[in-house]
């Protein structure tokens, strides 16, 4: 039904503005920001394992892969980094949200997953076995050219694989959980992101792929560490960009990717980005309280703590569908939050609290309390209804409970239709309403 009622103000708005046959939705254009697009909205080339009909079923669908995402995270935020990890697709598995970008002379399109959480980027090559019919082809781009293991970039990649007399291409291995690995070739090539041209980026050049996990077009890192984009653009952007994440929602529409100051909002509160130096690439902010409503929700200061030591604390990740507190911090705003909602309350995959649709009117506004910056979420972003409408769920759960995890992660349905700043020039987090779509 969503769909339908997107596909009525897609048609009027085709009708309203003379478009015909020629008319493509899904095109770029000319000067505008790279568009975010939903991994399975109408403009991204995969298809969803559910019916297009049923959204919800593929927000739960993404969602159970979230335990392995959070598990990983857990895993990173304590250990002291002897590299940069170039590829950890196993988290994702095909990833949320995906950007069109062009990799090599002529640029080859490449549907990429968007994570902030990671740095490198990699793309599957020519030649690979164990990948997706759609590839990037090395010798068919005048500016492509393999890494031998003494450039720096290659002491940045773990898994090396380099001759111990002599010279040789910086050849790495990565595998994930016992269920997926890949095997790539240090490279560099052109990277086109919109009207915006980097020459000589950095990125794995996948040969060889075993399992399901890894996003079938390669996935760009927006993280803060030495591989990122960031990081390989130098002065074009910055250090800033922003997105906004359109809704699951929304099949017909995209969101955004600013890239550098310019566009960016004037007027948005921020809050302090802090830094894990055993693990730089990630975006912590200081969460300091949730409310339920008017009620400040009791949570121990120590459970919100930022200890880089540890690994404690809270982030900000494209790549986590939902929002995942550590269980004490969820067992309390869950708590308060069914005191506030009549019951019966029931569970639907990764969501523990639904209850009857016909009492969301009295359902109390979730607003996360950062350093200078308090978040009251739209609805929309803490509810999610089941398919036949009848149940609303709060869209946030604990982390695994097979994880002794310390770190609370911000996901993307929790941002979605808000227009996410990352400045880490300045070291700040803005956020502020927009309708992504």
């Amino acid at each position: 039904m969503e769909h339908s009622h997107i596909l009525v103000i897609f048609l009027f708005i085709c009708l309203s503005t003379a478009c015909n046959a020629a008319f493509d939705p899904c095109s770029p254009k000319s000067g505008s920001d790279p568009s975010i697009i939903p991994i399975y909205g109408k403009c991204s080339p995969f298809n969803s394992p559910e019916p297009a009909s049923s959204w919800v079923n593929t927000v739960l669908n993404m969602a159970s892969s979230d335990p392995k995402r959070v598990t990983y995270l857990s895993s990173l935020v304590a250990r002291k980094p002897t590299s940069v990890p170039i590829a950890p697709g196993q988290v994702i598995n095909v990833g949320n949200y995906v950007l069109r970008a062009k990799i090599g002379s002529p640029g080859q399109l490449m549907f990429m997953v968007l994570d902030t959480s990671n740095d490198a980027a990699w793309v599957p090559c020519g030649g690979c076995v164990g990948c997706s019919s759609n590839v990037f082809a090395p010798n068919t781009s005048s500016t492509y050219g393999s890494l031998d293991c003494s450039v720096p970039e290659c002491t940045q990649v773990s898994g090396v694989s380099c001759p111990t007399i002599g010279s040789g291409s910086c050849l790495f291995n990565r595998s994930y959980g016992g269920d997926s690995s890949f095997s790539a070739t240090l490279s560099r090539d052109t990277l086109t992101l919109g009207n915006d041209t980097i020459p000589n980026y950095a990125f794995g050049c996948i040969n060889s792929v075993s399992g399901g996990s890894i996003p079938p077009q390669g996935l760009l890192g927006l993280g803060r560490g030495s591989m990122s984009l960031l990081s390989q653009s130098g002065s074009l952007y910055s250090g800033v960009f922003s997105y906004c994440l359109p809704s699951f929602k929304s099949y017909y529409f995209s969101g955004s990717l600013k890239l550098g100051p310019l566009g960016q909002p004037k007027n948005i509160k921020t809050t302090p980005l802090l830094k894990n130096p055993h693990r730089p690439s990630l975006y912590y902010v200081n969460l300091t309280g949730v409310s339920v409503g008017r009620v400040n929700v009791p949570i121990a200061p120590e459970l919100l703590a930022f200890d880089p030591n540890t690994g404690a604390g809270t982030i900000i990740d494209s790549g986590t569908v939902i929002t995942r507190f550590i269980q004490p911090i969820y067992t309390a705003i869950r708590d308060e939050f069914r005191k506030q909602v009549t019951g019966p309350f029931s569970s639907l995959g990764a969501f523990d609290t639904c209850f009857a649709a016909t009492n969301e009117a009295v359902a109390p506004a979730i607003t996360f309390h950062f350093t200078g910056l308090d978040l009251k979420l739209p609805m929309e972003n803490s509810l999610i209804h089941s398919s036949s409408g009848s149940l609303a769920c709060l869209a946030m759960a604990a982390a695994p409970s097979n994880v002794n995890s310390v770190l609370n992660v911000i996901a993307n349905l929790q941002q979605q239709n808000l227009r996410i700043l990352f400045d880490t020039v300045n070291s700040r987090l803005g956020i502020a309403r927009e309708l992504c779509n």
